[in-house]
């Protein structure tokens, strides 16, 4: 009997044993693949991707490598600075005031010596109409030249006359300011010196909780694009602006995927205009320490059929995976100078030894469950 029961506790010992091996034989459950397991086509005789360890040594050569993703390539104008008097335009709204002292005046009566005609909006042919003169063309004048026309035009009616005149800025003589300010609005051109910082300015400033935000200026059919940063960091970048341009203020749209063993698994905006693959490793929330593997930290990145270099200076492949270290200084080092790239993916794979881990977690477990299935038979 005692025989039989040492036979039974050693088979049932052996068959938990087996399955517990079973399990940990299988895949394991893991959160993010292995290094090995990422680069494993690699060593076939036709890999679709290239696999490039980034060091010290050649990062001179991958910053020369084309950019990928949504890459902000706009330009931005020149500053400078414009005359300080307004111009007049289609659609602007002028007053006029005549002065005439004669008692025969064809413009005054007797009972007063001045004549306003307000609200005179220019025409799509440049011209305003006054009684007696007909058309007096002012656009493309300044206020004080229209003005001085209009009193030479009136001289052969009415010699003594004095002329007064103001404008009023219509839709051809205004900005558009769209979004990412306190007051977006269309705003009137109030002089030809007026600059891309004075309108955000009177739109009440850059909302502060816009993502490194973007001014983008959009003139005719060309559009420019600048980071308010370095707006804001040099004089010679305040654009003057001219009439009928569009201002737009939004933030960075542009970011990459984190994955694996890190603190974060999720789309990640750039904070700034670039982002170094060390400070990556940081936007997500640093490695795992429990799972992550330092030496295996990955950056998937897909290149165009057109970036590809068969003479060493490129890419020599479309999808290529780059590799970092970062348990060497050579490693670190270079993942400071590594550009992250619009749309890349950051992988960080997890370590070997956490599979270990869990096939020992499980064999333990096992040997747990065979001890307490040999004392409930005992029990009996």
């Amino acid at each position: 009997m005692l025989g039989d029961m040492i036979l039974r506790n050693h088979f049932r010992w052996l068959l938990v044993l087996a399955l517990t091996l079973g399990v940990a034989a299988c895949s394991l459950p893991r959160g993010a693949a292995l290094q090995s397991e990422v680069l494993k086509e690699a060593e076939a005789d036709n890999p679709t991707f290239d696999v490039v360890p980034v060091t010290r040594a050649n990062m001179p050569a991958i910053v020369s490598w084309p950019s990928t993703g949504t890459q902000d390539n706009f330009g931005w104008p020149g500053g400078g600075d414009g005359p300080s008097s307004s111009v007049i335009q289609t659609g602007d709204r002028v007053d006029v005031t005549i002065w005439d002292s004669q008692e025969n005046s064809l413009i005054t009566n007797p009972a007063e010596k001045a004549r306003t005609m307000s609200g005179l909006e220019v025409g799509s042919n440049g011209a305003i109409f006054l009684p007696y003169v007909n058309e007096v063309y002012v656009r493309g004048l300044t206020p004080s030249s229209a003005r001085a026309r209009i009193q030479e035009t009136l001289e052969p009616i009415v010699p003594s006359a004095q002329v007064q005149l103001s404008m009023t800025p219509g839709l051809g003589n205004s900005i558009d300011l769209v979004g990412g300010v306190a007051r977006p609005n269309t705003y009137p051109m109030l002089s030809r010196n007026y600059k891309v910082l004075s309108l955000i300015a009177t739109g009440g400033g850059i909302s502060p909780a816009l993502r490194n935000p973007k001014v983008r200026l959009l003139r005719g059919g060309s559009t420019y694009q600048i980071n308010a940063t370095d707006l804001y960091a040099s004089s010679g970048r305040n654009t003057t602006l001219r009439p009928r341009d569009t201002v737009i203020v939004e933030e960075d749209t542009r970011s990459f995927t984190s994955l694996g063993a890190a603190g974060r698994e999720s789309l990640i905006y750039f904070p700034k205009e670039q982002v170094t693959a060390l400070e990556a490793m940081s936007l997500m929330g640093g490695l795992s320490d429990a799972r992550a593997d330092p030496k295996g930290v990955l950056v998937l990145r897909e290149y165009s059929s057109r970036q590809v270099r068969y003479d060493g200076t490129g890419p020599g492949r479309q999808q290529v995976v780059f590799t970092f270290d970062l348990t060497s200084a050579d490693g670190l080092f270079a993942a400071r100078k590594f550009q992250i790239n619009p749309d890349d993916t950051v992988l960080a794979t997890e370590s070997p030894i956490t599979k270990t881990q869990t096939i020992f977690a499980l064999l333990g477990s096992g040997l747990g469950l065979t001890r307490q299935v040999t004392l409930t038979s005992n029990s009996f």
